[in-house]
């Protein structure tokens, strides 16, 4: 029989459909990031369903994701709060995915909302077909990070090998625009790192700094993830080798890491120009290129060295100086903190 879409290409098709024409059990990762269902200006879907005829297309091109996975596969949903709980339970208890976790993603650059709390999250469920059998590669060095017993506290107990993330995870993009960072780091390995905590106003409280975009954003899709982000999925549930599939390529984030990780890839899209822009993308890298966005860190910023305070750098008031500071400033009508 052959195969109606060979690997290592974008295909314009609807992914409903064509999940149903792939070989079933024929992909080793699925990594989505479908429209949220909230008015979004796409090329040429329509991003305002019915609620109820929303959720029933979800459960289609979902449970074409399950019979397109091996056995042994492994699928990743992006979605935000309007349908996170529906999906999960159709996810689950319609489809028949176990749930491994359920991953908050943290990002600094949200939507500034005057009648609510500013959105600064979304959702990644972690799935598999089978709760005893599924690639996870968390013994891997490149899929580990130092443990706050090796950053902050010089601990001699500490494991050189460090640990698994949380399941939290905090996108910093202050670099991407010039300001003052962390050091050579993107991700912020815990929410006390951030230089400056979550404002008020978010959904998420600890007073970050609101930045911008990243530089490695494509332009012609106004939803891009993080290659970093998309990096630490792909290598820690996927083999060299694996296809990854993303039925919803978009910027075609998701097929560029795996092309660079060394993972056959697979993507579908309604958009035509999506599509030509996507592989062009795809034709600019290579496997084995870095990826784009600044590298997980070997370091934070730690307060504390050999178990005693330090200073930050640049003589720079260290976080538990400026939020002591802050909490006296509150008391003060006028002071601007």
């Amino acid at each position: 029989m052959t195969d109606p879409f060979p690997r290592n290409a974008i295909y314009h098709h609807d992914c409903v459909d064509a999940l149903q024409k792939l070989e079933p059990g024929s992909v080793d990762l699925a990594f989505a990031d479908p429209p949220f269902n909230i008015g979004y200006d796409y090329d040429v879907y329509d991003d305002g369903m019915d609620p109820e005829t929303y959720l029933g297309w979800c459960k289609q091109w979902i449970s074409g994701v399950h019979r397109a996975l091996k056995d042994d596969g492994t699928f990743w949903l992006a979605i935000g709060d309007e349908y996170a709980a529906e999906l999960k339970v159709i996810a689950q208890r319609e489809v028949g995915f176990r749930c491994r976790s359920w991953v908050v993603w943290y990002y600094t650059f949200g939507v500034n909302c005057k009648s609510k709390f500013t959105r600064s999250h979304a959702h990644l469920f972690y799935f598999v077909k089978n709760d005893k059998q599924f690639t996870f590669r968390g013994d891997d060095l490149d899929n580990r990070i130092p443990s706050a017993r090796q950053l902050v506290y010089a601990d001699k107990r500490a494991n050189p090998a460090g640990r698994l993330p949380d399941d939290t995870w905090i996108i910093n993009p202050s670099e991407a625009q010039g300001l003052p960072s962390l050091g050579a780091s993107t991700w912020v390995l815990r929410p006390q790192d951030l230089a400056d905590r979550f404002t008020p106003a978010e959904d998420t409280w600890y007073f970050p700094r609101v930045a911008g975009t990243f530089k490695e954003r494509e332009g012609f899709h106004g939803c891009q993830m993080p290659e970093q982000l998309l990096g630490r999925i792909i290598r820690t549930c996927s083999n060299p080798g694996d296809l990854v599939l993303d039925p919803f390529s978009g910027s075609a984030t998701t097929l560029a890491v795996a092309k660079k990780l060394g993972r056959d890839y697979l993507g579908f899209d309604l958009s035509e120009q999506y599509i030509t822009r996507g592989l062009q993308r795809l034709a600019s890298i290579n496997s084995g290129d870095s990826l784009d966005g600044s590298p997980e860190p070997t370091m934070s910023a730690p307060t504390t060295a050999n178990g005693k305070r330090v200073k930050e750098p640049n003589g720079e008031e260290t976080s538990r100086q400026r939020a002591r500071r802050m909490t006296k400033a509150k008391a003060l009508p006028g002071i601007d903190s």
